[in-house]
């Protein structure tokens, strides 16, 4: 799809859209899409194919349109010197397909999720016309909502818990643009959205040396506990253990059998933050805690998750990873249940935002093992169901997480999937199979 005009013609022909942007999401199998999609007979969109639009607004904020990518804003902003306030470690991600999933990424650790810093959108709806929504608009003023205010206050009470972590089992539907964010193209397709930036910072990073967290997990526990108290100077605390750094090559990696924890601060802040962590650190000394230039920090992020894909790749097998969120009161209970499974037999590695307690363990099975990581994965969903956290933090559901939702949902989430199919997409033409239609009945 190259146009707006390409994306009203498919929905026009009245056929299911299934639509795909830069192929690096983590819940679509884009390797084994056909037999994923099963007896899909729609229309199969390639939205990476939209001409891409930047704009800086007078006001700094930023315009996308189209095929832009989180590494094309982040270096636009640069640029005009303004920062994007978060983004995936994938930066070749589109930015309106991570809208779509209610993508968060890294930064929101301090600055908070991309969520909050949309401004307005805009989206092709099932009428063919593209509309727009805006975030200082709340829904229940929407005329959408008139008649039933009851069904969404119950849908918003239901969504409360949930308002600590970065992402809910389900989407948030507070403000009139939560009807695009996370709902995976299930009502409309995103076509353009205006986002809050910041002023350009000088940055760098905290870079702290730990031991192996299968052999000794407390000084992970410490650090994860004492960093929430710098939360308001840290911008990132992103995790990569040493079974990560094993997929780089010998000469690029930092350390040798030990997991690292890198701190994104201003550098304004260096000498509070190292300090503060420093005096309440009994786990870690001064030798394992030193500054690094925050440019090579974010190659060294990016390059990790980018070398364990291509690894699974040429192994043959879908991914097994997992994108829950424990919570602040059960980050040990997960950590604990990954050292368990670090004693199953199957290579793994373990990297991600280690302070929002969000952390992707990756199992990397041959294909004699495939099946039996996907039960322990299940085992995962299960004990997140029952710790109150949240099953995914930033990837969304997709086809391959679907089988995990139903612990999840609840009668009020159903009726209010029905509700907005009904009334913004009455003939299920987008994303028919989607996780709207998860337990519905």
């Amino acid at each position: 799809m190259r146009s707006i005009d390409d994306v009203s013609t498919a929905v026009a022909s009245g056929q299911a859209l299934f639509l795909i942007g830069s192929k690096t999401s983590t819940v679509i199998p884009f390797e084994k899409m056909e037999a994923a999609l099963g007896d899909f007979s729609g229309v199969i969109g390639d939205l990476s194919q939209m001409p891409p639009s930047i704009e800086l607004l007078e006001n700094n904020d930023m315009k996308i349109a189209g095929a832009v990518s989180w590494k094309d804003a982040r270096e636009f902003c640069w640029s005009k010197g303004r920062e994007v306030m978060t983004s995936p470690t994938e930066e070749l991600a589109l930015v309106l397909s991570g809208l779509a999933t209610s993508c968060t990424g890294e930064r929101c650790f301090g600055l908070g999720t991309l969520r909050d810093q949309v401004v307005s959108l805009k989206y092709i709806g099932a009428d063919q016309q593209e509309h727009e929504l805006h975030a200082d608009r709340l829904l229940k003023n929407s005329p959408l909502f008139k008649d039933h205010l009851d069904l969404l206050s119950r849908y918003q009470e239901s969504y409360e818990r949930y308002r600590p972590f970065k992402n809910a089992p389900f989407p948030r539907l507070e403000l009139e643009s939560d009807l695009m964010i996370g709902f995976e193209g299930q009502l409309g397709v995103i076509t353009e959205a205006v986002l809050k930036t910041r002023k350009s910072k000088d940055l760098t990073y905290i870079f702290i040396v730990l031991p192996k967290w299968e052999n000794d997990l407390n000084p992970h526990l410490e650090l994860f506990q004492q960093v929430q108290h710098v939360r308001d100077r840290v911008i990132s605390c992103e995790l990569i253990d040493e079974n990560s750094w094993k997929y780089l090559p010998a000469n690029e990696r930092p350390v040798v059998d030990r997991d690292t924890v890198f701190l994104e601060v201003e550098s304004e802040h260096f000498d509070s933050v190292y300090n503060d962590l420093l005096s309440q650190l009994t786990l870690v000394d001064a030798e394992s805690m030193f500054e690094m230039n925050a440019t090579k920090c974010r190659e060294l992020r990016v390059k990790v998750p980018r070398a364990i894909f291509e690894v699974n790749s040429r192994m043959g097998v879908t991914k097994k990873g997992t994108d829950a969120q424990s919570g602040l009161g059960h980050f040990e209970d997960m950590m604990k249940l990954y050292q368990d499974w670090s004693k199953r037999g199957v290579d793994y590695n373990l990297f991600g935002h280690f302070g929002d307690g969000h952390l992707h363990f990756n199992f990397m099975p041959t294909k004699e093992k495939d099946a039996e990581t996907l039960v322990w994965l299940e085992e995962l969903y299960r004990d997140i169901a029952k710790w109150g956290g949240s099953p995914f933090a930033e990837h969304g559901v997709g086809l391959l997480k679907q089988k995990f939702m139903n612990a999840f949902y609840q009668p009020i989430h159903h009726e209010m999937f029905r509700f907005l199919k009904q009334k913004l997409d009455p003939k299920n033409i987008f994303f028919p199979m989607g996780f709207m239609q998860v337990g519905a009945k």
